[in-house]
């Protein structure tokens, strides 16, 4: 593993892994379309590597990791990403409407409310 001294065994990863993909539905390509969108402004355009939040950028650079390349600092967003969606959506993350700026905040951290939950089965 890649810079990883965090205290978590490969069974808690493997668990913290499978669940960060269930939470964050939107692929990397959806999720980098929506923090290019959502960082554009009336007037500029922020460089693709700086759009969206720090949390949305960290969250897209982590869809494009395999598991072994983690860092610890991965680890952290994924646990972050995993107890926020979580608290806001609950366990049964069924398609739900809500209003935009809920959804927008979820979408920064790559889960979309509109779209079922991504199969775990990476």
């Amino acid at each position: 593993m890649a810079d990883t001294s965090a205290h978590i065994s490969t069974i808690e990863l493997d668990a913290l892994w499978d669940e960060f993909h269930r939470v964050v539905n939107m692929n990397s390509e959806e999720l980098a379309a929506w923090l290019r969108t959502e960082s554009a402004g009336e007037v500029s355009e922020t460089e693709p590597d700086h759009s969206g939040t720090r949390l949305g950028r960290h969250v897209l650079h982590i869809l494009q990791k395999r598991r072994t390349d983690l860092t610890d600092d991965d680890i952290r967003v994924m646990h972050k990403v995993v107890d926020r969606v979580t608290d806001q959506r609950r366990e049964d993350m069924e398609p739900v409407a809500g209003q935009s700026t809920w959804r927008h905040r979820l979408m920064n951290m790559g889960h979309d409310p509109l779209k079922p939950p991504r199969d775990s089965g990476r």
